[in-house]
């Protein structure tokens, strides 16, 4: 189907049991005037140039999938939770942040691409949905909380396919102690706990240095230091990982589970890491973690502590144990997706659709001189057509013409 039209195009899908789904949509508010305000969580905020919130978005924001009982991510929630009983466990802080908590407190560079509107949700330019759980690591340091996980969703905007959703959930842990011998006889302590834990445990772990050259001390602490609480996340991690994995592998004394760490690099951690499971044949990216940038304490007005955090998606690993092969089935209200599950338990999921998949592309004309990112693009059709659009690819785009293809369930 192609529908081409110099002002507010109208666009009709179809699902599928064949019937029209007609809407007319503003594509990235294109001719059209923006409302002066947006009702979000039963409050209304002004809007400016910045605010591109969608409805579908605003629908998303009170549904909390990882606190309702059986849902597969409240079961993952709670088995991360079970592994670090002493840790506070928070999963009720509002979405709602500014973009100074998400992006300036944790050193985010001021070109970073998150930053875009392309990438992320603005109420307006000074509110902003949060795009990882550690908008909120400077607010529950500050409060006093040294050893805690926080899960909650998380929102940016994406492309449409089986793994991508403008919506997901994430757990951030994190662990801060005192910069000093107290706090280093604390480390090397639970580190003796947990070198014998993981030395009893049927694991294998392919390790990097703490620190190198390309993943470097910060300045402002002690080599020495950064050792010890380096090597104090690693091990908490590999536990963490067998706790997830141990189990699920089938792993006999000739194959164990396997882990392996990688360098990285990220805004609010250094030295960074990376953290790889051998899972079902092949290697699984896990989680990114690191040791806490002093700015990011100092921010928090605590400088005398030295500390490491990480952040896991949860619909990534709750898509490998449980088998289930499209992020979007994680919203499902159908009950034969719900029925299959029950807290604690982790099973594997039945496939139950008996529909075919049916492609269908949408052309239309942008007034001359304008641009459309694709975001733009998935959210209009996350809005007009909701989750039955599983793949948005972009086919050609000639002389102001822009033609989509969607694959519909």
């Amino acid at each position: 189907m192609r529908v081409a039209t110099m002002r507010s195009p109208r666009l009709l899908l179809r699902n599928v049991n064949g019937r029209g789904i007609p809407a007319r949509r503003r594509l990235a508010n294109l001719s059209a005037q923006r409302p002066s305000h947006v009702t979000v969580l039963g409050e209304q905020y002004p809007t400016d140039h910045m605010t591109n919130i969608s409805p579908t978005i605003v629908s998303k924001l009170p549904l909390k999938l990882h606190t309702q009982p059986s849902h597969p991510l409240s079961t993952l929630r709670a088995l991360i939770e079970s592994h670090f009983p002493t840790y506070a466990h928070l999963s009720s802080l509002s979405p709602l942040v500014t973009p100074y908590q998400n992006f300036d407190l944790l050193s985010f560079p001021a070109d970073h691409p998150g930053r875009s509107v392309t990438d992320s949700y603005y109420i307006n330019k000074d509110l902003m949905l949060r795009t990882h759980t550690s908008a909120h690591e400077v607010d529950v340091f500050g409060r006093g909380e040294t050893k805690w996980l926080l899960t909650a969703d998380v929102y940016r905007r994406d492309e449409i396919d089986g793994s991508h959703y403008p919506v997901f959930h994430q757990t951030e842990g994190a662990r801060i102690v005192s910069a000093n011998a107290t706090g280093m006889k604390e480390l090397e302590e639970d580190n003796e706990r947990l070198v014998a834990h993981l030395e009893r445990s049927n694991i294998e772990i392919e390790d990097v240095p703490h620190l190198s050259p390309a993943n470097p001390c910060q300045p402002a602490h002690d080599p020495k230091h950064t050792e010890l609480i380096a090597k104090n996340l690693k091990l908490s991690l590999n536990s963490l990982m067998l706790h997830l994995f141990g189990g699920r592998v089938g792993a006999t004394a000739g194959n164990p589970l396997k882990v392996r760490w990688i360098e990285a690099s990220f805004p609010w951690t250094t030295p960074s890491f990376e953290v790889e499971v051998f899972f079902r044949g092949k290697w699984l990216e896990i989680l990114g973690c690191g040791v806490v940038r002093q700015a990011t304490l100092d921010n928090a007005n605590v400088p005398d502590k030295l500390g490491w955090a990480f952040g896991l998606g949860l619909e990534r690993i709750a898509m490998v144990l449980y088998s289930i092969p499209d992020i979007r089935l994680f919203w499902s209200r159908d009950p034969r997706f719900l029925s299959q599950f029950q807290q604690g338990e982790i099973t594997t999921f039945k496939p139950y659709s008996k529909y075919p998949a049916c492609f269908k592309d949408v052309s239309f004309w942008l007034p001359q001189g304008e641009t459309l990112h694709e975001n733009d693009f998935c959210d209009l059709v996350r809005d007009v057509a909701g989750d039955v659009v599983e793949d948005v690819k972009l086919a050609s785009l000639c002389s102001g013409m822009s033609k989509l293809a969607l694959t519909c369930e």
